[in-house]
């Protein structure tokens, strides 16, 4: 039965105590289906489509020199677009955003010494078929504060042998991969960090999702605090750059 009908805060504690808390602990990654429900799940499918419709997705950056990074589509093929969910005509968006953040908050105190407090925008992703895909790689290498991935996948009637678009887990220290197929309404957690390598395989077909990152307060601090002391340290006295 679609989540949706069980919104009260029992039935979304339970999903956490009793699924997302010790998946992520034992596995490090878990996901639901039928989360929001068929006309919930339409409803966010339609303000993706338009977004990308209209062309408000970009092709999606990689980290790099200039303030823009660098597109390099090679390694990764999406294109996106950031929102809060408070955007004209991002209603349904906002209401899966209010349901994850209530999920993770059930999470918290429970997922080891973690404490989270924010979380980014909303990335919404397509990517537009055409074998296009995001190879191998870790979302929080370097200690920025992202903790938890969730990624809300939008594909009605996916099939993976001709589409392809799998996300491959590779969890850390384990002799399995995991595949997770991006099918319409079903919600992914899994952790950010070096524990959950993972890669976006060749999509076929058009693909969407949409991905938030949960922070861990105190490594976002010193992240924020690393990134403060490296910008005041390429700055002259007088507040110019470096060359």
């Amino acid at each position: 039965m679609p989540l949706l009908q069980h919104v009260m805060d029992t039935e979304l504690e339970r999903l956490a105590m009793d699924h997302i808390v010790p998946s992520l602990l034992d596995q490090g990654f878990f996901y639901v289906d039928n989360f929001l429900g068929e006309l919930v799940g339409h409803f966010v499918l339609n303000q993706v489509k338009e977004m990308h419709y209209s062309g408000v997705l970009q092709d999606g950056q990689l980290a790099g020199p200039g303030p823009f990074g660098v597109s390099k589509r090679n390694i990764r093929g999406d294109k996106i677009a950031w929102v809060n969910g408070g955007e004209k005509r991002c209603e349904a968006i906002h209401l899966l955003l209010t349901l994850i953040d209530k999920l993770v908050s059930l999470c918290i105190g429970r997922l080891g010494k973690s404490i989270i407090r924010e979380r980014s925008k909303a990335m919404v992703a397509c990517y537009p078929g055409k074998g296009t895909g995001y190879v191998k790689h870790v979302d929080n290498p370097n200690a920025d504060g992202r903790c938890i991935t969730c990624i809300y996948y939008l594909n009605k009637n996916w099939n993976p042998q001709e589409h392809g678009g799998i996300l491959r887990i590779f969890p850390e220290g384990k002799s399995y991969v995991a595949d997770v197929e991006p099918l319409f309404d079903r919600l992914l957690f899994f952790w950010s960090d070096r524990r959950n390598p993972h890669e976006v395989q060749p999509s076929y077909a058009t693909r969407y999702a949409i991905t938030v990152w949960y922070f861990d307060s105190e490594e976002r601090a010193e992240a924020k605090r690393r990134f403060r002391d490296l910008t005041a340290s390429t700055q002259d006295p007088d507040g110019s750059s470096t060359p």
